[in-house]
């Protein structure tokens, strides 16, 4: 029969309880002669508990040395619900003492009871900090309005959660309500109080309603898992939330959305980029950055030289800001094939022109060798702008993010509709992501012909700057391979492919 009751000031006393488990340790009492209680928290919202007063309470005894981990699984443990913890945790720290061999035990029965209680709480603050549901009261006296939320735990761990609603919430007033306990925070100070009843909490709001109907109206069927969203958020949360009654018949509903969604045509998204216009053509910029381009005009060499300008002014991504100037595709108005590459490089930037530098060398060789004319190919980047980062007085190439592709991608489809080409050629990874708009695997698709949107052939092969930066000794037998791609473009102009290269 237990000798010793020892009675904590709360559910939640984790300086009482390290003070009274130092105490009992060094008076070598053992776990089975002591009885743990809690006493009960008295005055709604009273001021919460010093912790520096409660650690100025402990009683100096023989040294005690426990790992980290301990400590750290006795905070999280104690907020369980389980009216054994305390005694399990004492247990524990009397068998840590006792029987060093414990800490190098990762299958003891005690250890993982402790674990699994301190797994529970974590998983309940979390499922705390994401299932609560504010509701706004009215003001009194000029004051700023009081949001107050319904919530029922299963373990003590509301005044756990309360630093991340004071940090995500510190310029309003709130009250959580639980049946076990309830915090306010007036904007500068949390007040802690005894439990609540459903009944306290305020009713539906405006504010609700229209939060169901953007949850109704962004609800996705397609993606809809009901067995994984009953184990991340299980019914017992449901009543407590103002969409559950929506989730039942957004359910039923889903595979006939779904089939509706599939059957639907596609969309074009719109884009709009702005322009910094400063001079010039104004209105025609102005109008030549909407997604249709209705201000164009008919004569696409004309158009393509609005767009020219316009790209200049485009600053939807940072790279804009930065370049010498935008550059733009050069070659004839209905050519064949049309190239496209990545974007410019530091040649490219300087001169405003595309495939001047280097790349652009090799890529003017290869034309020669395939018995092409430069000057029959309409040559573009799927962006526009140089993008770099400075090494010292050098500015090195730098691939474009995604995003900036984009951004950029409404000039390459203009490009496409004035010129009109029969066939694209995409050198590289971005350039065939552009136009294909899917993830491209160069080295296993290069040299196969792909269909873009528009319904148009899509030749994919390596960019000319690959080859430069591959091994020389390996270099001529790539550019016979890389050849042996880009020949199959041949047909679209009036070149028959010629026999493939020796490697």
């Amino acid at each position: 029969m237990a000798q010793y009751l020892i009675t904590l000031d709360g559910e939640t006393d984790w300086p009482g309880f390290r003070r009274e488990a130092r105490s009992l340790i060094a008076r070598l009492v053992p776990p089975e002669e002591v009885d743990w209680s809690t006493g009960k928290h008295t005055g709604l919202f009273a001021a919460m508990a010093d912790p520096a007063q409660d650690e100025a309470r402990v009683v100096p005894g023989s040294q005690l040395v426990v790992p980290a981990s301990f400590v750290a699984l006795c905070k999280a443990a104690i907020l369980h619900a389980s009216a054994e913890r305390f005694a399990l945790l004492y247990r524990l720290l009397w068998r840590l003492v006792h029987e060093p061999g414990l800490r190098n035990d990762p299958l003891d029965t005690d250890r993982l009871h402790a674990q699994r209680m301190a797994r529970a709480v974590k998983n309940e603050m979390h499922k705390m900090t994401a299932y609560v549901r504010f509701r706004t009261v009215d003001a009194q006296d000029g004051d700023a309005p009081l949001h107050v939320a319904w919530f029922e735990p299963e373990h003590h761990v509301v005044e756990a959660v309360a630093p991340f609603f004071m940090g995500r919430f510190a310029q309003m007033r709130w009250a959580l309500l639980t049946p076990l306990r309830s915090i306010r925070w007036t904007g500068k100070v949390l007040e802690c109080g005894p439990g609540a009843v459903r009944g306290d909490a305020p009713p539906p709001d405006a504010g609700e309603a229209l939060w169901l109907t953007y949850y109704r109206h962004t609800f996705n069927p397609a993606r809809l898992n009901l067995a994984h969203m009953r184990r991340e958020m299980p019914r017992r949360y449901w009543p407590n939330l103002p969409e559950s009654p929506l989730i039942d018949t957004l359910a039923r509903e889903a595979p006939a959305r779904s089939a509706t969604m599939i059957d639907a045509a596609p969309t074009i998204p719109a884009r709009r980029i702005p322009v910094a216009v400063q001079g010039g053509h104004a209105k025609e910029l102005a109008m030549a950055t909407r997604i249709d381009f209705p201000a164009l005009p008919d004569d696409p060499e004309q158009a393509l030289r609005i767009l020219h300008e316009a790209t200049d002014h485009c600053r939807e991504c940072p790279i804009g800001a930065h370049a010498t100037q935008s550059v733009f595709g050069e070659g004839p108005v209905r050519a064949a094939v049309m190239v496209v590459g990545e974007q410019p490089g530091d040649q490219e930037d300087l001169q405003g022109r595309p495939f001047v530098g280097p790349a652009g060398r090799l890529f003017d060789q290869a034309v020669a060798d395939l018995g092409w004319s430069r000057e029959a190919l309409y040559v573009t980047n799927a962006v526009k702008h140089f993008k770099f980062e400075l090494r010292g007085k050098r500015r090195m190439h730098k691939t474009p993010g995604q995003r900036e592709v984009a951004a950029c991608l409404h000039w390459l489809d203009s490009e496409i509709d004035q010129v009109r080409p029969r066939a694209l050629v995409a050198l590289g990874g971005t350039a065939a992501r552009a136009l294909l708009g899917r993830p491209v695997a160069v080295t296993r698709e290069r040299g196969q012909w792909h269909t873009d949107a528009r319904g148009l052939p899509v030749l994919v092969t390596l960019h000319p700057s690959a080859l430069l930066r591959g091994d020389p000794q390996e270099r001529e037998s790539a550019y016979a391979q890389w050849l042996d791609d880009l020949a199959h473009a041949g047909e679209h102009l009036g070149r028959p492919r010629p026999p493939p290269q020796k490697r």
